[in-house]
């Protein structure tokens, strides 16, 4: 479904070329939950937002980002703009717009696509139901939760069927209890929609939680890929023996909760 090769970024700062990401190379399936996790720092969120180019990589001839079979380096502006549509992503501080409504907020990824306006307002109504916030349809997000604000995002991400989506941090901004809603709601949304879901986080609890896959990264390099579904699996990273010293943890984050969606 998603495969990156050869992938670099550089920041131009103050003090000089900032290498944020180094040659990464990622293969993810259809279906997965896949794990990026890493340390403050480590390029993890500005790998994520090369997947659908909200970053785009250094030039480099060998350097591909494909997603469900097409290179979106390769395509020319209005086509990356249709590619796009099938890659939601849900950002780690919400980026709601505060002057719209629940409703008017997850509508505007269907108006930027020219969807007409009797058939937004009823995915605006599908993917409220399935984020269980029917009743949030016209309040503002001032007035919600830090879990209810993510899960309108997570319905804005929704709103044109995507079949991957993409997510930063998503639990950083809400309490514990809240987190394991989160995790556990992604989860059905894999299930229930066979969702292929990226997951960049510093928190091992929630990789252990729900990922299949994982890739470790430290100083911008991908130094380690591996499936939590190994058993005997004998990790590289220091990061990576970490991940599996509290895989036991993890597993109890959402043991016997099943949201309400």
């Amino acid at each position: 479904m998603i495969s990156l090769h050869h992938v670099s970024k550089t920041f131009a700062t103050p003090d000089g070329p900032l290498r944020a990401v180094h040659n990464a190379s990622l293969q993810i399936d259809a279906g997965d939950i896949y794990g990026i996790i890493g340390f403050s720092g480590a390029g993890k969120s500005t790998l994520l937002r090369t997947i659908n180019l909200l970053e785009r990589p250094d030039p480099n001839p060998a350097a591909r980002i494909e997603v469900d079979g097409r290179d979106l380096l390769a395509l020319a502006p209005a086509e990356l703009l249709r590619a796009r549509r099938s890659i939601g992503f849900v950002f780690q501080n919400f980026h709601l717009l505060n002057n719209r409504t629940v409703a008017d907020n997850i509508a505007f990824p269907l108006e930027i696509a020219g969807v007409p306006k009797a058939a937004r307002a009823a995915r605006v109504a599908e993917v409220l139901e399935i984020v269980g916030l029917t009743d949030k349809i016209r309040a503002y997000p001032a007035k919600l939760s830090g879990g209810q604000r993510q899960r309108v995002a997570i319905a804005r991400a929704l709103a044109n069927h995507p079949k991957v989506l993409l997510c930063d941090e998503p639990t950083s901004s809400v309490d514990p209890q809240m987190t394991s809603n989160l995790l556990a709601f992604l989860v059905q949304l894999n299930q229930r929609f066979g969702l292929t879901i990226v997951l960049v986080t510093h928190e091992m609890n929630a990789v252990n939680a729900v990922c299949n896959r994982v890739a470790v990264m430290e100083a911008g390099q991908v130094v380690e890929k591996f499936s939590l579904r190994e058993p005997f699996h004998e990790p590289l990273s220091n990061l990576g023996k970490l991940l599996l010293r509290d895989r036991a943890v993890g597993a109890t984050l959402l043991h016997d909760f099943t949201p309400n969606i």
